[in-house]
């Protein structure tokens, strides 16, 4: 590493003090004026709260991810302006003394996106036919007095995961320190703060005070627990405070839940939020520049450290508030909770007005309603049974038993009559008569979806999903698959933990417990059960979890122990399932890889995994 130039010490070694908000925010991607509205409101509130320098998520002006709106220069140039408009805007509404960081868009001068670098001899001089300009970059900007003080460059891009961003974005190459009150802050984004020797290994070298970092990471579950170890190791890296501001709310099949934290130099929990909900987290820092002995600027490994000087003068002295930290969810209410978030989100902020839902009387659509009810509430929501002739008395009553229970709206309207006008036009038997019925069933839900302005909502779970159990155009017809990336026996698991919680607060029991005890099925003949066709949920969800999640082969699955015969039954028909999943509704990711924006692979695809001694099972609905 080059070392950098050896810039001033802190004259004044008195102890400083500064006031940190984290504002976890739920944006709006493509939302400019609604999110710096966010910013000035929230702002607002941190000021009040005597905030000296508050931290947004990143990409808040824009939201996150804004996809291939990246690409789009007028989006880009209105994601510049805002800024600047914003900081004009904090200034007079008499906010300007307060620094505020907030990521944005940039698109700033250069040779254009970083795909067109990594292709040896393309041509990116802009031309008529080709008129872009700059490049396109994940910054974030520290606002104060009206202006653009400093300027930050995500240094490193993910791409992996959900992730895209070396897709869209350059990385940058400097780390801007600003002076605020006497104590030095760094600007850092998200992924910057996974990579060990990345630019808190530089803060750490330039000599910083804290380490700013805006972040948009998704849920999954137990990440909460990653992250207060990882931002210890860059506070011990950095040799500062850092602080954390992650992201709140859902969009499409991402939900971020927030869970903002800051430590001390030495690792200590200093303040946590609160999940999935929005939250200002305020954090008093003391900060002794004795304890950085050297502050360098210039060249410092890969990246320039520049310094930028606000103001010397500390605060006035004040008494400091021990940080709160949030109480952290179990698992099960962190999943039903992220699944909640994730519904309301992408209803309300899409503004469609209720959703309907078939009901089966099944564990499935149980959960859906119920969920459906805590994210939008009763009104909103309008359950259908769509009895055929095989379906089972029980069945109706517990549909019915559960729309009563919920409050929701609730209607029955049989098939049997156009299931026997399908049969007197054309000769239909086996699984195609089995699946006409999904299919008229669909066909009915989303001719209420379009006379009514609801959102149909799907039911499958991710095991079905998985495995292609689930008809096209039938039950996988609809907007939202609220539980498309929850295996079924987890279905259960929270089925029994909403429950749990109802009788905690002495609440009726929105799911019957009928629809948790009974053996699962798709009644689409006489007496059918799932594991007439599929392994029991307990096996096949812990070889889905290895094979889809942990992307195992054969071999290394039968060497975790399971059934010969039935891992290659099960590959076979995740393998072959791949089309339907192309034609799926989005659906809330709550695992380490879900189908959709996270597990991609062909659908015209010859790879097998397969041992000479093992045996292909058949396939399953289509």
């Amino acid at each position: 590493a080059l070392a950098g130039d050896q810039t001033d010490p802190v004259s004044d070694q008195r102890l400083r003090q500064l006031r940190v908000g984290l504002a976890q925010v739920d944006t709006r991607v493509g939302d400019l004026g609604g999110n710096a509205e966010l910013v000035t409101t929230w702002t607002a509130k941190a000021a009040g709260d005597g905030v000296h320098l508050v931290v947004f998520p990143e990409m808040t002006l824009t939201g996150y991810p804004p996809e291939d709106l990246v690409l789009r220069e007028s989006f880009a140039a209105a994601s510049e302006q805002a800024l600047v408009d914003l900081a004009v805007a904090l200034a007079e509404q008499g906010h300007g003394d307060v620094a505020v960081v907030v990521g944005y868009l940039a698109h700033t001068g250069g040779p254009g996106p970083a795909p067109a670098e990594s292709m040896p001899g393309e041509d990116d001089r802009p031309t008529d036919a080709n008129p872009r300009r700059g490049a396109p970059r994940n910054a974030a900007a520290l606002l104060h007095g009206g202006q653009v003080v400093a300027r930050y460059y995500k240094r490193h891009l993910p791409n992996y995961g959900v992730f895209d961003e070396a897709r869209y974005f350059v990385p940058g190459t400097e780390l801007p320190v600003v002076r605020l009150h006497g104590v030095d802050v760094a600007l850092t984004i998200c992924e910057d703060l996974w990579v060990e020797g990345g630019p808190c290994g530089v803060a750490g070298q330039a000599g910083v005070d804290v380490v700013v970092s805006p972040n948009a990471s998704p849920y999954e579950r137990a990440k909460d627990d990653l992250r207060l170890p990882l931002v210890r190791r860059r506070a011990a890296e950095a040799r500062a405070s850092v602080v954390y501001c992650n992201q709140v709310g859902g969009q499409d099949e991402l939900v971020f839940d927030g869970d903002s934290l800051a430590v001390s130099p030495s690792g200590d929990l200093l303040a946590r939020a609160p999940q999935f909900v929005e939250h200002l987290l305020t954090v008093d820092l003391e900060i002794d520049p004795a304890a950085v002995p050297e502050r360098r600027d210039g060249r410092i490994g890969p990246m320039t450290v520049t310094r930028h000087v606000l103001s010397e003068e500390p605060v006035p002295a004040f008494e400091g508030r021990p940080g709160t930290v949030a109480e952290p969810l179990t698992d099960l209410e962190e999943v039903w909770r992220a699944l909640v978030l994730g519904l309301r989100d992408f209803i309300d902020k899409n503004r469609m007005p209720s959703v309907v839902l078939g009901m089966s009387g099944g564990i499935d659509s149980a959960v859906v309603a119920a969920l459906a009810v805590d994210a939008l509430g009763a009104d909103r929501v309008h359950g259908v049974a769509l009895p055929s002739k095989y379906s089972s008395g029980h069945s109706m009553d517990d549909a019915a038993d559960e729309a009563q229970r919920l409050g929701i709206h609730y209607s029955v309207v049989p098939i049997a009559p156009m299931v026997d006008a399908y049969h007197g036009a054309v000769e239909l038997t086996g699984v195609a008569a089995e699946n006409l019925q999904a299919r008229v069933r669909g066909t009915l839900l989303m001719g209420l979806s379009n006379q009514h302005g609801h959102l149909l909502l799907t039911t499958g779970n991710k095991s079905e999903v998985a495995v292609g159990y689930s008809t096209l155009y039938g039950d996988s017809a609809g907007g939202f698959g609220p539980i498309k990336d929850v295996p079924k026996t987890l279905v259960w698991d929270l089925a029994r933990w909403r429950n749990e919680q109802a009788r905690k607060r002495r609440e009726v029991e929105p799911i019957p417990q009928h629809c948790i005890d009974k053996p699962p099925s798709a009644e689409l003949a006489p007496g059918q059960v799932d594991t007439d066709s599929l392994p029991s949920y307990d096996e096949l969800d812990a070889i889905i979890a290895d094979y889809v999640d942990g992307d195992l082969g054969m071999a290394q699955l039968l060497e975790r122990g399971h059934d010969a015969d039935t891992v290659a039954r099960v590959l076979r028909l995740v393998d072959g399932a791949e089309f339907k999943r192309r034609q799926s509704a989005p659906g809330t990711k709550i695992s380490l890889k879900a189908f959709g924006r996270d597990r991609r692979l062909p659908i015209t695809n010859r790879w097998r995994e397969s041992l000479p001694s093992v045996r292909e099972g058949a396939a399953t609905h289509e």
